[in-house]
């Protein structure tokens, strides 16, 4: 298998598993909401403040360097465990130590045990972090998809059986832990790795050095998006809050569904073909092209379909959030440019343009949220576009220090998708003039014919129009 059959093979496999896991969180998560309380979920959630605050350094980002290294044996392995199983033995001491204080600040004695409890994930880690990364280096995403959707089924079933004989909110945390035990279980019979205690000194310093700018990167990451949460939340009220945050998940859903699942295989690419720029530069523009064909049009139908999607299938109190959506899927062309580019910038170990962008960013994103509060929620997400566009600019300017590539590379790349975006709108829009009426007196009617026929109009026009750069990708479908 040559490495573009590899990474659209690994694509294939992640996407399915992201698709299976988000249909179990759904069906699951309705079981659940009828069988728990609303005080379990938000006491899990505060501790997953804490826990995923905290498990973002001790991760450090060394599983994605043994992931990018151009070698690594056992050896790596085995001396990154060390340090990541220290590293977990003293977070999880630290929150045993903690969880009194932390019960009395909230006022609820339960969380003490239940922080002790969760913070076992902590020792459960670093197995899984390190068979994991043996998987993505090896780019066998069939095999890891398959755990993860086990894991997944297994965890929401076990989570309602438990809810059910009235263990509460136990439930949600016991069935975490029991999760991480399968799951490593699992792991330790599909990958040849032996883990064991390996103090090389030497190994960890070079994958910490690489993986402590992963971290600086995604603290950044994590204060921007945040930061923002606490402006509108603070200054437009947690209402507001919860309006936009539905009209955001709905927006990036294709960026979640296809654009997510494709980093992984293409960080793994990219990292082997480091040193060879022209092939990592077809691989930078190749994906952006096929990501901005497959998700392009996707956010076009969502933008037809915003209000009826939302009233019908959330209710009519989450209709404000329609029109924050429609402007925030415009930001699917940005970031189609700009998740490829971070993945060049992280193969090319240039992290700390990443980093300098991503902090640039930050004031740019905060101010768009306060000065776009003057507007409501239409004004937050016209303020976000913007930041969005300025950062996908950036790490462009970025990776064109780091490859021979030129602006026209990038409108060549983004042309087809744009062009199938631009015909499918047209053919929703004839279908919205002649059947537009029945977007106030039969919204569900229309909302499954403007879908179907946006689906249909779609899958057409990929499969038959002769567009240029993707006559191989269609080819292969309609084989």
């Amino acid at each position: 298998m040559n490495l573009g059959q590899s990474i659209r093979s690994g694509v294939k496999w992640l996407a399915f598993g992201k698709i299976s896991d988000r249909l179990f969180e759904f069906a699951f998560g309705v079981i659940l909401a009828r069988l728990l309380t609303p005080a379990d979920f938000g006491m899990i959630a505060t501790i997953q403040v804490f826990t995923g605050f905290v498990g973002m350094f001790t991760a450090g980002g060394m599983g994605q360097s043994l992931i990018r290294a151009k070698q690594a044996d056992e050896n790596d392995f085995t001396a990154v465990f060390t340090l990541q199983l220290a590293m977990g033995i003293v977070v999880y001491l630290g929150f045993f130590a903690a969880a009194p204080w932390i019960a009395r600040f909230f006022d609820d004695p339960l969380y003490t045990d239940l922080i002790r409890v969760s913070a076992l994930s902590f020792l459960l880690r670093p197995f899984l972090v390190m068979r994991m990364a043996w998987l993505n280096r090896q780019m066998d995403f069939r095999r890891r998809t398959f755990v993860d959707m086990g894991s997944a089924l297994f965890t929401g079933a076990a989570s309602c059986v438990m809810a059910f004989l009235g263990l509460g909110v136990w439930s949600l945390t016991l069935s975490g832990i029991f999760s991480g035990i399968l799951k490593n279980l699992w792991l330790s019979r599909i990958t040849p790795l032996r883990l064991h205690l390996n103090p090389d000194w030497r190994v960890m310093r070079r994958h910490t050095s690489y993986g402590a700018k992963i971290v600086a990167n995604d603290f950044i990451t994590y204060l921007r998006k945040e930061g923002r949460t606490l402006v509108i939340s603070k200054l437009a009220g947690p209402a507001s809050l919860g309006l936009f945050n539905k009209a955001e998940s709905l927006a990036r859903l294709p960026n979640q569904l296809l654009m997510s699942p494709t980093m992984e295989p293409l960080f793994r690419a990219l990292s082997k073909t480091q040193d060879d720029l022209d092939q990592t530069k077809y691989l930078y523009y190749r994906s952006i092209a096929l990501l901005m064909a497959y998700t392009g049009p996707l956010y076009v139908i969502l933008w037809w379909v915003a209000e009826p999607f939302i009233g019908v299938v959330y209710g009519p109190k989450w209709v404000a959030a329609a029109e924050p959506m429609r402007i925030l899927l415009l930001m699917g062309v940005f970031l189609s440019v700009m998740m490829p580019s971070t993945v060049v910038l992280a193969a090319q170990n240039r992290l700390g343009k990443e980093m300098w962008a991503q902090a640039v960013n930050l004031p740019i994103v905060l101010g768009a949220v306060v000065l776009g509060l003057e507007w409501g929620l239409v004004g937050i997400a016209w303020g976000l576009v913007i930041a969005y566009m300025l950062l996908a600019a950036h790490f462009y300017w970025y990776v064109r220090q780091a490859l021979p590539a030129r602006l026209s590379d990038l409108l060549r790349a983004l042309t087809p998708g744009l062009t199938l975006s631009v015909l499918v709108g047209l053919m929703l829009f004839l279908l919205d003039s002649a059947m537009g009426h029945w977007r106030v007196d039969r919204p569900a009617l229309y909302l499954i014919g403007m879908l179907g026929a946006g689906g249909a109009a779609f899958a057409g026009l990929f499969l038959y129009l002769p567009l240029r750069g993707l006559e191989t990708e269609a080819q292969r479908w309609r084989a």
